[in-house]
C-alpha cells in the first residue's frame, strides 16, 4: 500500500549539484514525516535531512548545513533533496523514509522508520 521511490541520483564533480526526489504513495505528506537517510559501504546508515510540514519540522545533519535543502510539494505527494557544494563524502546510496503513522514526527532513530525506499546512488568524484 505505501510506496517510496527515489531519483534523481547520480554521477557529479566535487563543488557539483544534484536534487533527488521521493514520490510517494499510500500516504499523505500532509500528515507524514519524510526523512532522508544515506549509507556508504562499509558504514552505518545516517541521517542527513527531513520535513513535517503539519509541524513546520525541517531538519538537516550538521554536515549538510548551507548546502542541502528539503521542500514537498503534497499536491505532486514528492519531496526532493536539493543538494549543492558536494563533497566526496556525499558518496552513498540515498533512501527517504517515513514513520508508519502520522504521529511520529522527524527523528535520526532509524528504528522508528517503517516505509523505506529502495534507494538512489549518489557518486562525487574527485
Amino acid at each position: 500500500e505505501v510506496q517510496l521511490v527515489e531519483s534523481g541520483g547520480g554521477l557529479v564533480q566535487a563543488g557539483g549539484s544534484l536534487t533527488l526526489s521521493c514520490a510517494a504513495s499510500g500516504l499523505s505528506l500532509e500528515d507524514y514525516a519524510i526523512a532522508w537517510f544515506r549509507q556508504a559501504p562499509g558504514k552505518e546508515r545516517e541521517a542527513v535531512s527531513c520535513i513535517k510540514r503539519t509541524d513546520g519540522s525541517r531538519y538537516y545533519a550538521d554536515s549538510e548545513k548551507g548546502r542541502f535543502t528539503i521542500s514537498s510539494d503534497n499536491t505532486k505527494n514528492t519531496v526532493w533533496l536539493q543538494m549543492s557544494g558536494l563533497k566526496p563524502e556525499d558518496t552513498a546510496t540515498y533512501y527517504c523514509a517515513s514513520p508508519e503513522h502520522p504521529v511520529w514526527g522527524c527523528t535520526d532513530l532509524i528504528h522508528e522508520y517503517a516505509y523505506w525506499g529502495q534507494g538512489t546512488q549518489v557518486t562525487v568524484s574527485s
